[in-house]
């Protein structure tokens, strides 16, 4: 798991049934006590080579299936992680630099 105060990206293995539960303990702590928005989180599936990528969503907690999923599987489609990774961290910048403007924007008023 990767967090900071703007973020979190939460990577799980998604063939390893205890890992779904584990995942809403983070979303607990770490999303909801913060009060993160959904477009600031990032739940990554990740599918071990060979152990059948299986795109479909996968039975998730109600809160949990609210946040933006990406499959990942670094052997055989790793420019497709790569894409969503970058599309979330583009997301990321683009909400700060707005709440950077708003800041400013409330000191020149």
């Amino acid at each position: 798991m990767i967090k900071d105060s703007h973020g979190v990206i939460i990577v799980f293995n998604l063939d390893i049934p205890s890992h779904l539960k584990e995942i809403e303990m983070w979303h607990s702590s770490f999303i909801q006590q913060q009060r993160l928005q959904e477009n600031r989180c990032l739940l990554i599936a990740h599918h071990k080579p060979g152990s059948g990528d299986d795109r479909e969503r996968p039975d998730l907690s109600p809160a949990l299936a609210k946040l933006p999923l990406v499959h990942s599987n670094l052997e055989e489609d790793p420019e497709d992680v790569k894409m969503e990774f970058t599309k979330y961290l583009r997301g990321i910048v683009n909400l700060l630099s707005e709440s950077r403007d708003r800041e400013e924007m409330s000191f020149i008023i």
